[in-house]
């Protein structure tokens, strides 16, 4: 049975073209985590360094978000997408050579400028090229790949880093810059940026400007409390897995081993979302699974025994990444065409903000001996503040045509 019931051939080929740098966009977000869990071995890296080397990424991030929302509404989703796909990729390669913590946090910082910048206009670009009865749903799919990039990351942690060192993760992570080259023919820009753009090139500041304007002010205030709450936590905790498994006693291997059986569940949890989002909504979506999120967070932190560890990871991986379907999905439908690849990136950017200070506080808490329990229990309460956010701010968008 097709799942995109009234899409194309076409829409159906450009979700699974884009789906893909979005997998390889996750690999390497994914393989960081692993990759500092073995440097820590390594090289002695302190919980203050772990939380840079992980934060670094996200300052790039949160800067090529801004910057590649912007570029997109002026030259177009598909320029951007392979241009940030080459940047990541290529900086990510060129990491397996870095001799020193400096070199490879300035790497991390460039590769973590072109992750940023790829996932909103990537989206964007799904978005605007569905037909509105199954965009949600094309969208939450879009995400799913990322599941698909971290069980890839995991599954090179756990066979090549042991065996041939994390610098030959790094080597794997430049792969993506030869699908590129593919991308540049098989996928065409979105026919509504096209259609807008010969109406009148968007300059920056306005673009800007007209996020925060009346009608778009509340939507953009919702947006970036969202995301910043959504990547907060998402970050702090996942980035942080295999080395909290390492804390609480388990051999690198078992870590890794431990956090791939979690991270399976994050493809269940995408296509339970992908099912609901077009039959009760955006924000029921959003909603739901970011309050099971902050129960699982609360129970991860306070679990016991291996059974009660394993499956409270299981429950968080479930929620959590289907809420960031929820959420890709949602934010693109808020704006017109005009400047919605500025609106997504934008608050992207503002998300990735809580990427950037999530790992770091974490590094500091652990430090200071702060129980994982209590820092599990600061995730509860971030991920509330963003359920309250869209349950009573939040405008339901489902099934709505985009606007022009």
């Amino acid at each position: 049975m097709n799942i995109l019931s009234t899409s194309s051939p076409g829409q159906r080929k450009l979700l699974v073209s884009a789906g893909m740098s979005w997998l390889f966009d996750a690999m390497d977000v994914g393989i960081i985590s692993f990759i500092v869990a073995a440097l820590t071995v390594a090289w002695g890296l302190t919980p203050e360094q772990v939380g840079w080397l992980t934060s670094i990424n996200s300052i790039g991030m949160a800067v090529g978000a801004a910057l590649a929302g912007i570029l997109a509404d002026r030259y177009g989703r598909k320029a951007v997408l392979l241009s940030t796909l080459l940047i990541f990729s290529l900086a990510t390669g060129l990491s397996a050579l870095a001799t020193s913590f400096a070199v490879l946090c300035l790497l991390r910082f460039i590769a973590g400028f072109g992750l940023g910048g790829e996932l909103p206009v990537a989206s964007t670009l799904v978005s605007e090229s569905m037909p509105a009865s199954d965009r949600g749903r094309a969208v939450v799919l879009l995400e799913s790949f990322w599941a698909g990039g971290w069980i890839l990351a995991a599954l090179i942690a756990y066979f090549v880093i042991p065996k041939y060192g994390w610098q030959a993760a790094f080597i794997i992570g430049a792969v993506p810059a030869l699908y590129a080259v593919y991308l540049r023919k098989a996928i065409s820009d979105s026919p509504r940026h096209l259609a807008n753009r010969t109406k009148e090139t968007p300059s920056f500041a306005r673009n800007l400007a007209s996020i925060w304007t009346k009608e778009h002010r509340k939507s953009t205030v919702t947006l970036w409390v969202l995301w910043f709450t959504v990547v907060f936590s998402y970050y702090g905790m996942f980035l942080w897995l295999p080395t909290v498994m390492v804390m609480k006693g388990f051999s690198l291997i078992k870590s890794f081993e431990y956090v791939l059986i979690m991270t399976l569940a994050q493809l269940p949890g995408y296509f339970t979302a992908a099912y609901f989002i077009e039959r009760y909504g955006r924000k029921f979506v959003l909603v739901s699974y970011l309050s099971m999120t902050a129960l699982s967070a609360l129970w991860f932190g306070n679990a016991g025994s291996l059974a009660s560890l394993l499956t409270a990871g299981i429950l968080l991986s479930f929620f959590n990444l289907g809420a960031w379907g929820g959420l890709y999905a949602y934010t693109p439908e808020l704006y017109p065409t005009r400047i919605r690849s500025t609106g997504a990136g934008m608050a992207a950017s503002c998300g990735r903000v809580g990427g950037i200070v999530a790992p770091l506080l974490v590094g500091l808490l652990v430090k200071n001996g702060v129980s994982l329990a209590w820092i599990f229990s600061m995730f509860f309460i971030v991920i509330l503040i963003g359920v309250l956010a869209v349950a009573f701010f939040g405008q339901e968008t489902r099934n709505l045509e985009l606007a022009d």
